[in-house]
């Protein structure tokens, strides 16, 4: 997702993502461990995902300053 679509979702949605994509990242890293990855790029899409959420997240807390 962009972070265009992540700015359109409620603070409660970006949480529950948050964490469903860090379980996820952490499946991948667990799969990479066991050679069983077949996509490499997966944990680098993931994670750059997860830097999108806490920016919005963080720009967010900012601007109610």
């Amino acid at each position: 997702m962009k972070a265009q679509d992540y700015r359109q979702m409620s603070p409660d949605e970006l949480e529950s993502k948050l964490e469903e994509l860090e379980r996820h990242l952490f499946d991948l890293r667990a799969q990479a461990v066991t050679e069983k990855l077949e996509n490499s790029n997966a944990v680098k899409n993931v994670k750059r995902d997860i830097a999108r959420i806490k920016t919005v997240i963080r720009e967010r807390e900012l601007a109610a300053r």
